[in-house]
């Protein structure tokens, strides 16, 4: 379980696509002063999907993503480089800061506008139409893994809001128009909906 306050970025540095094993994917991604203390079989969420650690050198870690997670995700379209959301496993006993994240992403969503504000920037996307019933303005909502509240809802869009921290520590400062965001709804409104 996670809560949707990103800690830092990683870096993409390898990705393996035919692997010998089951997996669909092998991403080695940097994780910095993240990697500190992780152990293999640890969870950690990369833009918002929880991966495992399945081995560790230094600060780089590799995950292994099955095929669910390559269609689901946007992750399988991450290159070499690409800058990631990183997310340690909520601890028993730690702060909850934003709201539940499980890391099991829902849907991508296509940023189509972003609106820069003196002091916010505004960005709109586009919420694909099996999850619209999970978005309500003032809600919950997981992009990239970053814990945001939906301002405002128009049609199939919706928007959030993100202030110039967010911007500076996620990699929404790479974001730009026609992107791919990972979506997660917030998992109380799924089961209130159930």
């Amino acid at each position: 379980m996670f809560t949707g306050i990103i800690e830092g970025i990683g870096k993409v540095e390898k990705i393996s696509k035919n692997t010998k094993n089951r997996s669909d994917i092998q991403m080695t991604v940097n994780l910095g002063k993240h990697a500190k203390g992780l152990k293999i079989g640890q969870s950690v969420a990369l833009n918002g999907v929880c991966l495992t650690a399945t081995k560790l050198s230094k600060s780089s870690c590799i995950f292994e993503m099955i095929e669910e997670t390559t269609k689901k995700t946007d992750l399988g379209n991450l290159k070499i480089g690409g800058i990631v959301n990183i997310e340690r496993s909520l601890k028993a006993g730690d702060r909850l800061e934003g709201h539940f994240v499980l890391g099991h992403v829902d849907g991508v969503a296509i940023i189509k506008k972003i609106l820069k504000k003196p002091k916010e920037v505004q960005v709109w996307f586009e919420v694909p139409k099996k999850l619209s019933k999970f978005v309500v303005k003032k809600g919950s909502i997981a992009l990239d893994g970053i814990s945001l509240t939906v301002v405002d809802i128009k049609n199939s869009l919706a928007s959030v809001s993100l202030i110039p921290h967010t911007i500076e520590i996620t990699n929404f400062h790479t974001k730009k128009v026609g992107d791919k965001v990972n979506i997660e709804t917030d998992i109380l409104g799924k089961y209130i909906l159930k």
